[in-house]
């Protein structure tokens, strides 16, 4: 295609209400400080800025998770301290219980070839399975569970940056996370991402030769795309800059700059349920990343474990408590492996369950979400015209980091396809350009819809010579910065205006809210995570390094990682489950903002630094209370970190009464605590009234140390019936059939519910739904299926006419059973379907 002009091939962004016209004005804004302030950005528009999700197809891929120890917890039931030689042992037992395991399947009809085997962290192993065989794969006495094999996808998305003053110390376009006298040094912090371009000058040599779980191979560099070598993966090298990088434009460093990343490729190119490349992992791929990350030579002992291991991936509403994932993080906790995750960037749900990501939504991961710290936007005013006549004439919010120098007078164009100057779909790159291979938009203002995801087609505008592009749509109102443009554009568009960010301090709506499905407060704390500058694979055209900006609770968990590094230098002799305590408990509560948005707070390193006490867990699992007389019982363990004895006061602060009136009690409230002392601390809580509506309660256990200093442990308790039922619908597609392998009867069932509450989603997932069949006079044959850590959908199951064991039915009359159970303490949803079999 041919652009028929020589001009920067790249665009101003703005957004603005949806609009039709023959051109557009766009002048300085007059809007000063003191007006109006601008609105909040909407989570569904935030969505196209942290990144679109391909669809991937798994096929019947599972994790099979066994009984028998693994490393960490045999190492964890021998108090910690093991010899080299021991750990190696238990390592082979582990493996080698897993390889009987697959014997004694085989033997019977099931052949089961692992792709990943898991012996540190978890005693399991993940493989193609039909779903016929779960049910006997899940009768060996051996095995724990069959678990689904999920997708994450990494929780950013970049935009190009100057390297102008604005993005200097106190802009907020960096992660600000500092601690006297300490920089990370003699940390490894294990990157569990995209591969990492190690040749960017911003990461000094402070890459590791990694680790590529995808392909198997000795290093993890930043892959290509296989039919594109011209897209390079990307967010490794952003996270890696935000965790090491040093010397960057106006002084821009990453948070620990004497640390060392490993970089561990478990999410890259991989084929989409299309057959298209996609970046994207596995969930088993990530616990095939954290085995490594507390082994990274793979000699089976795990004393050259790295101290951090940030995976910046999310599992999209994935926080079950039990899964894989979960149990990989608390083995990796048990190695002294802290595990940092982002909450997910789905925004805020309704009360209730939120929706945070896996692995954020496990206890023993380190849960962040983000924080807008800029301290300035970029608004620009836009004036409208159709002839004589002003459709528009407003200030709104410049979505890149380019602005213009001055008035620019511009005819608007639209893609094809767009009737009326509006469409609902996003425009492909061939829609801006005539069949003949001109551009409609070269030197023009692009009117395109935000849709889903703005910036695929905000960016193909751009390509095809766009000199601004408007978005239009229902979520206009997207952050500003969010989208941004590449610097060799600068001098062509400078600011408008720079005004005061209204949400600066404010958790980002885009940044996923809890409680998690165990009923705990997720995140656990928040760090800044929108618009920070930070590395980017490659180099400008004129040779230079390159760099962006990333907005993201993936952002987020790197600065908090970044942290955690800094506080395992300044205090080495803290185990990982302590460096957590410490940050959580330290944390600075933002007024204003819920605890199931931010957790414990904002990240103060320096806090956490000179902290004496440290709580684990360090956020509460209380649940969701039914009614009035309901009751919870909670424990946490408080330890002393200090060189001194300590007088510790406990008290309950509810800052949120919620939908009705909760009671606690807690003891013990006082305790003296000699050094290095532990203290189980046991807390009861009673709804003492009656619901009304289902606002959450809030508050924080607050320990107060005698002489000054404590810490706080954030609580919620939602509200709700625990009646809703997980069944939705369940259909045979035929009634009475014959038996057939190759073609089944299909039962569909419509499993969990995702109800609107007041506008906003609130999931219902289901811990496990079984297929029972049972004769038409009610004994029992057995288990036809089973799945565990169901999210809301539709699931589909082939009934061959078989039982259980495999043998052909008698004919006769039968019927399927299916039960949902809840994933707190309930009785299962049912559903009873009769048919025949001839």
């Amino acid at each position: 295609m041919r652009t028929p002009r020589a001009e920067p091939r790249h665009a101003l962004l703005l957004a603005l209400v949806a609009v039709a016209a023959t051109a557009v004005l766009l002048a300085t804004s007059g809007q000063g400080a003191g007006q109006g302030a601008e609105p909040p950005t909407s989570a569904a528009g935030w969505r196209g800025l942290v990144g679109s999700r391909p669809r991937v197809a798994l096929g019947q891929r599972v994790i099979v998770v066994l009984k028998t120890p693994s490393l960490a917890q045999r190492v964890a039931r021998a108090g910690g301290i093991v010899s080299t030689r021991r750990e190696r042992a238990w390592t082979n037992a582990t493996l080698a219980a897993q390889r009987l395991l697959v014997s004694r399947l085989a033997l019977q009809g099931v052949p089961v070839h692992p792709d990943y085997s898991f012996t540190r962290v978890l005693d399991g192993f993940s493989a193609l399975v039909d779903a016929s065989a779960v049910p006997i794969i899940e009768r060996d006495a051996d095995v724990e569970g069959v678990f689904p094999v999920r997708v994450a996808y990494p929780a950013t998305i970049s935009t190009r940056v100057l390297s102008r003053a604005d993005f200097g110390p106190e802009s907020g376009h960096r992660a600000n996370v500092a601690a006297s006298g300490v920089d990370g040094r003699g940390v490894t912090i294990a990157l569990l991402d995209t591969g990492v371009d190690s040749a960017v000058p911003y990461l000094r040599g402070r890459v590791q030769q990694g680790i590529d779980v995808i392909t198997g191979g000795v290093d993890a560099q930043a892959a290509a795309r296989p039919d594109d070598p011209t897209q390079i993966e990307r967010h490794g090298t952003q996270m890696a800059g935000l965790l090491v990088g040093a010397g960057g434009p106006s002084g821009l460093t990453g948070v620990a700059t004497g640390s060392f990343v490993l970089p561990i490729r478990v999410a890259g190119w991989q084929p989409d349920a299309l057959g298209h490349w996609a970046i994207y992992a596995r969930s088993d791929q990530i616990v095939a990343g954290l085995e490594r990350a507390v082994d990274p030579n793979d000699d089976g002992d795990a004393h050259d474990a790295a101290r951090v291991a940030l995976v910046s991936l999310a599992e999209p509403f994935a926080a079950f408590a039990d899964g894989p994932e979960a149990r990989a993080a608390a083995g990796a906790l048990a190695l002294d492996t802290l595990v940092v995750a982002p909450a997910g960037n789905d925004g805020r749900t309704a009360a209730g369950y939120g929706d945070v990501s896996g692995p954020g939504g496990a206890p023993k991961v380190l849960t962040v979400g983000a924080v807008d710290t800029r301290s300035e936007t970029d608004r620009a005013r836009i004036v409208v015209r159709a002839g004589l006549t002003t459709l528009l004439d407003a200030s709104t919010a410049l979505a890149g980091a380019v602005r213009p120098a001055g008035r620019l007078d511009l005819q608007i164009a639209v893609p094809r396809g767009t009737i009326g100057g509006t469409r609902r779909t996003a425009p492909r790159l061939a829609d801006f350009f005539t069949r003949k291979g001109v551009s409609v938009v070269a030197g023009r203002a692009a009117l395109v819809p935000v849709g889903a995801s703005p910036a695929p087609a905000a960016a193909r505008a751009s390509a095809a010579g766009a000199s601004a592009v408007l978005l239009y749509g229902g979520h206009a109102t997207l952050a500003a910065g969010g989208l941004g443009l590449d610097e060799a554009v600068a001098v062509a568009l400078r600011a408008a205006a720079r005004t005061p960010n209204v949400e600066q301090g404010r958790v980002a709506s885009f940044s996923s809210a809890g409680l998690a499905f165990d009923g705990r407060v997720k995140p656990d704390l928040v760090g800044p995570g929108v618009a920070l500058a930070t590395s980017d694979p490659g180099a400008s055209a004129d040779g230079s390094p390159r760099f962006v900006t990333v907005n993201g609770s993936s952002a987020a968990a790197a600065t908090v990682a970044g942290a955690a590094a800094l506080l395992a230098q300044a205090r080495p002799s803290l185990g990982a489950d302590a460096l957590a305590g410490l940050l959580v408990g330290s944390a600075r509560p933002l007024v204003g903002e819920p605890i199931t948005s931010q957790g414990a707070g904002f990240v103060d390193i320096g806090a956490a630094a000179a902290g004496e006490v440290a709580a684990s867990p360090s956020t509460l699992a209380l649940g969701r209370s039914t009614g009035a007389g309901w009751r919870v019982k909670a424990a946490f363990t408080l330890t002393n970190l200090s060189t001194r004895a300590v007088k510790l006061t406990l008290a309950m602060r509810t800052l949120t009464e919620g939908a009705a009136a909760v009671d606690f009690s807690i003891r013990p409230a006082r305790i003296n605590l000699p050094k290095g002392g532990s203290v189980l601390v046991r807390l009861n809580a009673i709804t003492a009234s009656a619901p009304s509506g289902d606002a959450t309660a809030e508050g924080n256990v607050l320990v107060a140390i005698q002489g000054g200093g404590g810490i706080h442990i954030p609580w919620a308790i939602a509200f709700g019936a625990n009646d809703v039922d997980l069944i939705t619908g369940a259909t045979l597609s035929e009634k009475s059939f014959e038996a057939s392998d190759t073609k089944p009867v299909l039962l569909g069932v419509d499993a969990g519910q995702v109800l609107d509450v007041a506008g906003r989603p609130q999931i219902r997932p289901v811990r496990q739904l079984d297929v029972l069949l049972y004769r038409s006079d009610g004994t029992a044959v057995g288990l036809l299926a089973r799945l565990r850590d169901v999210l809301p959908g539709r699931y589909t199951f082939g009934i061959t006419g078989r039982a259980p064991d495999g043998q052909l039915l008698p004919p006769g009359d039968y019927q399927l059973r299916i039960r949902a159970y809840p994933v707190e303490p309930g009785v299962p949803s049912v559903r009873r379907l009769p048919f025949s079999r001839r």
